[in-house]
């Protein structure tokens, strides 16, 4: 009795080792073919962390989905990340590196318009494609062959904000924007497009990405005595303009840029932050989207996949390397690896629906995205309400 009794449990380990094994068999691919390599250089650590932290979370998220589903073609993909800190020459060694030694097939960032326009040299003459995070519009225009990205233009986001400025008749408005790539293309696209929208630019500032106080800017500022202020730039400045015009008892509207649209301004602005207006892609209202907004489902997955992986609130940033990566799987499958065919189903895609819009590329447009990519929100109690 003894020994029938030990026998079947003999067995029943037997049949349950197969069953793991088995198990592990299925949820393992096979790989057939060599690894693709993807590149990432993002801002993960400095004062630009809150951009480059959630876009490398975000591309390592994707390829894990990518690789799960079975790869590219049998292709297994890897990512290899280097943090640029937010400094130029960093993103510019990091590329170096990526193109010569890691030996991959694109790269996606970096995060900020600096670092992205200091690389732009090493991969179009590497000719490798570049996915770029962030937003100047001199990143893609005039078009570089190599060169795209998946960050809203400015030239949408003051279009929007004049828009909705002139709906308020605002007139005369006061500019302050940061001193680096990103401020001076804000700068112009104000500047360019103001008369269209019945504009008068009464005060033209500047303040450093690491100033601290920008009292002086505003107090001279308010001696022009504009019906609204629009601060464009990056975190920590813009919050700092928020908390001066508050202590100056500056009471007029404060619009920002597409730069700040996270929840890291909110929680740097403080109370500060209340009743400010900027544009932004949907993801920060995907709920209050209507069902029939073709985004809506792609944020939903795309939130629900990230915070139950990092347990920590999206923004749209790292959304811009999620639809890099989304932009790039396409593109990869029937290339074989070579380069120059991937960077031709980047520019012949349109149709992608993702996290930051509806990307219709074409070699004119590197980009891809229109006015419908954003939508302007107001910060109503530390949280974001949809303007209609």
């Amino acid at each position: 009795m003894r020994h029938r009794e030990a026998m079947l449990k003999t067995t029943l380990r037997i049949t349950l080792l197969v069953l793991m094994v088995g198990g592990l068999l299925v949820a393992t691919p096979c790989w057939s073919q060599e690894t693709y390599k993807i590149g990432g250089i993002f801002s993960v650590t400095g004062a630009q962390s809150f951009l480059g932290d959630p876009e490398k979370k975000s591309l390592e998220m994707a390829i894990d989905a990518i690789n799960a589903k079975g790869g590219i073609d049998g292709h297994r993909l890897e990512a290899i990340i280097y943090d640029d800190e937010g400094d130029p020459t960093k993103a510019v060694n990091a590329a170096t590196r990526l193109i010569s030694k890691d030996n991959v097939l694109a790269i996606i960032g970096p995060s900020a318009t600096p670092t992205t326009l200091a690389i732009i040299p090493v991969v179009e003459e590497a000719k490798v494609p570049l996915i770029s995070c962030a937003a100047g519009i001199k990143i893609t225009e005039p078009v570089k062959p190599w060169v795209f990205k998946t960050a809203q233009n400015d030239v949408l986001a003051v279009a929007a904000i004049y828009n909705t400025m002139q709906k308020k008749e605002v007139k005369k408005v006061g500019i302050l924007t940061v001193a680096n790539a990103f401020g001076e293309s804000g700068k112009e696209q104000l500047l360019a497009q103001a008369p269209k929208f019945g504009m008068e630019i009464v005060a033209n500032e500047s303040f450093d990405a690491k100033d601290t106080d920008m009292t002086a800017q505003l107090t001279k500022m308010r001696t022009t005595k504009p019906d609204a202020i629009i601060c464009w730039g990056t975190n920590p400045g813009p919050a700092v303009v928020a908390k001066n015009m508050r202590q100056l008892n500056m009471d007029i509207p404060l619009y920002q840029s597409h730069g700040v649209a996270s929840g890291k301004f909110i929680e740097l602005a403080g109370e500060a932050a209340d009743g400010i207006v900027l544009p932004t892609g949907k993801i920060l209202v995907a709920t209050l989207l209507p069902e029939t907004d073709a985004q809506r489902p792609v944020l939903l997955s795309y939130i629900k996949d990230f915070e139950g992986r990092y347990s920590m609130p999206v923004s749209g940033f790292g959304g811009y390397a999620y639809d890099a990566m989304g932009i790039l799987e396409k593109a990869l499958k029937g290339s074989g690896g070579n380069r120059e065919k991937i960077r031709e189903g980047i520019e012949k895609l349109t149709g992608y629906v993702g996290v930051s819009g509806t990307f219709n590329f074409s070699p004119q447009d590197h980009n891809g995205l229109g006015s419908d990519a954003f939508v302007m929100v107001q910060i109503s109690n530390g949280t974001w309400q949809l303007l209609r």
